[in-house]
């Protein structure tokens, strides 16, 4: 899941790289009405996670800002380099680890804590319902939304192994 993850943040950056800085930040109908502000939230939320899953203690300080970034290319690096901790934190995963108790801060004196293998299906549920929302703002752009589900599958490998071998996350 983790570099489906990363695979698909990676087509939807392309995706938005196509669009006119104007028509990347034009406001749009959603949950977060931009697609910066859509793809903001999605690294935001990563770096939430991920710094909880390995005891960072930023917490809720990383929602300071909506948009921590001025430039498309500026997000884009920083959702490769979270997505690349995110794939090594899960490689390095063991089920025993799998079980251990992770600290969430949901106010300013608040923490609750859920079982490591809970907070990662959390994420990458969360991480897919957001990604269908800058999938949707796409449509009505003049870049094409890019095909999210072809991963998984040997079938399809052939139809995004340019992608995969970009990202080092072919088979092998």
């Amino acid at each position: 899941m983790a570099r489906n993850n990363a695979w698909s943040n990676y087509r939807l950056h392309n995706a938005c790289a196509q669009l006119s800085d104007a028509e990347y930040r034009a406001k749009r109908v959603s949950f977060f009405p931009s697609l910066p502000l859509t793809l903001s939230h999605i690294y935001l939320v990563d770096c939430y996670y991920l710094d909880a899953l390995e005891e960072g203690g930023r917490g809720l300080s990383l929602f300071e800002q909506d948009e921590p970034f001025a430039t498309l290319d500026e997000l884009t690096m920083a959702q490769f380099t979270t997505d690349r901790r995110l794939m090594a934190y899960c490689d390095r995963l063991t089920a025993a680890a799998g079980n251990r108790a992770v600290s969430l801060q949901r106010g300013k004196d608040f923490y609750v804590n859920e079982r490591v293998e809970a907070v990662l299906n959390h994420l990458f549920v969360h991480q897919i319902h957001h990604r269908g929302q800058v999938h949707a703002m796409l449509a009505g752009t003049s870049a094409k939304p890019p095909q999210l589900d072809e991963f998984f599958l040997a079938q399809d490998e052939p139809l995004r192994r340019h992608e995969l071998l970009a990202l080092a996350l072919h088979r092998r």
